[in-house]
């Protein structure tokens, strides 16, 4: 009974969602979100300087557990590759296809969804942009190891970053805090958990942001904090996505209201001018008019001859 009665809604709301709107649309959010992180690139000492002292808080609350992760990745290949691979990838495949997933097989839930990893991306751009920070392995003297360089020789990407062998340039290595990598995944899981269908979706969706936690900091790109701070920012987005959509709508009800009527206003008219007036309900008192004038009107077809009345024809004879 339950998908009987859904489907045709799910239905109904795909059609309203358009791929040819929705992808120009995370397109958008996404370039600015990649512009945000090359363009505002900070000062070098304070964004190495916010590194420090993230650590040093961190140590201070003896919650450091970068160094230990980054030393088992590079002392283990078979860890640090695998890690590597993924921090460099991982990102870019499952949340567009968890994106898709949504789209075709929960169209209903797929907007607030979609307006949520929105949202947290920008929030995430204002911390990078307030809060430039440099990552672990960015800093000198604290025993960083650079796994995406000790391994460089396994993948396309160089020393710098996830960016592939020759294109540092074109990414800001200071863009650390909060940790998108760890928000990105934890509403990967939460989508996984909250719409699959089965125990293994759903474990992946407990797996999937636990692992990625563990690879940024075991290749040096992340602080723990970071990793908070990602999943604190996947938090406000949450609160902020259902009011965002409510002033969306509010503004398409009105304005898009607007722009419906000034258009269909030479249509109205027209269908205005065609109306059929409303026949007026008769009255017991009034039967017997109807009745006569039923019968003349039987009467004038019988005398046209051809089963029309006969002020048809006779108003066809003075439009001639």
């Amino acid at each position: 009974m339950t998908i009987t009665a859904t489907a045709p809604r799910a239905a109904s709301y795909r059609g309203r969602l358009r791929w040819w709107t929705e992808l120009p649309l995370i397109a958008i959010i996404y370039g600015l979100y990649s512009a945000g992180r090359l363009l505002v690139r900070g000062d070098v000492d304070d964004a190495v300087g916010h590194g420090v002292d993230i650590l040093h808080f961190e140590q201070w609350l003896h919650l450091d557990p970068e160094g230990w992760f980054n030393q088992l990745f590079t002392d283990h290949a078979f860890l640090g590759v695998p890690a590597d691979f993924a921090y460099a990838s991982l990102h870019y495949i499952v949340t567009p296809t968890i994106l898709v997933w949504l789209w075709r097989r929960r169209p209903t839930h797929y907007r607030v969804a979609r307006t949520w990893l929105l949202i947290s991306t920008l929030i995430g751009l204002i911390g990078f942009t307030t809060l430039p920070t440099a990552p672990p392995r960015l800093i000198g003297g604290h025993g960083f190891i650079d796994t995406m360089q000790q391994y460089g020789s396994y993948g396309w990407w160089g020393g710098d970053a996830s960016a592939p062998r020759g294109m540092g340039h074109l990414t800001n290595q200071y863009a650390a805090m909060p940790s998108l990598h760890v928000g990105w995944s934890l509403w990967c899981g939460i989508m996984l958990w909250r719409y699959g269908r089965n125990w293994f979706v759903r474990t992946l969706g407990v797996i999937y942001p636990l692992m990625t936690a563990l690879v940024v900091m075991g290749t040096a790109n992340h602080y723990l904090l970071d990793a908070a701070a990602g999943v604190a920012v996947m938090g406000l987005g949450f609160l902020l996505a259902k009011p965002a959509l409510r002033v969306v709508d509010k503004l398409h009800n009105r304005y898009g209201r607007v722009l419906h009527d000034g258009s269909a206003d030479g249509a109205s008219h027209e269908v205005a001018s065609h109306k059929v007036p409303a026949q007026r309900p008769t009255s017991p008192q009034d039967a017997p008019a109807a009745a006569v004038d039923g019968d003349r009107a039987e009467g004038d077809r019988a005398e046209s001859g051809d089963g029309r009345p006969a002020g048809e024809h006779a108003g066809r004879g003075r439009m001639s």
